[in-house]
């Protein structure tokens, strides 16, 4: 079996190739100018992984959302269950880049912090 990968790691953007032996399961990684692209495709091969960025409607503030991501890479298997989570999330503004809007999240060791300030609106402040 055959899989072949577009390196992310670097601006070289290799086109790796991995080739399973049929005898010992063992893959054969050619293509990679570095060894962080043999690494990459290793993890890809054994435990893909992801890290994202999305954003979290705010009440109250001067913009509708605020950008959100998460702090360390979570397996690609859970990252629509991830992004579900987050999108039920709601805060009230004001909201502050850095805030953590969840920690621990999905007890993956990582927490789900702000990366947009959004201000309250002037009228809520007000009140």
């Amino acid at each position: 079996m055959i899989k072949e990968f577009t390196c992310v790691v670097c601006p070289n953007g290799c086109r790796i190739t991995a080739e399973r032996n049929s005898e010992n399961e063992e893959y054969k990684i050619t293509g990679n100018a570095c060894s962080r692209g043999l690494t990459y495709v290793r993890q890809e091969l054994t435990g893909p992984v992801r890290t994202f960025a999305t954003s979290v409607g705010v009440t109250g503030g001067v913009l509708p959302l605020a950008s959100v991501r998460v702090t360390a890479p979570i397996p690609l298997s859970r990252v629509k269950e991830a992004v579900e989570l987050i999108h039920a999330q709601t805060l009230t503004a004001p909201v502050h880049a850095g805030d953590v809007l969840l920690h621990d999240f999905m007890g993956l060791a990582c927490d789900v912090i702000v990366t947009k300030t959004v201000e309250a609106c002037p009228e809520e402040a007000a009140r």
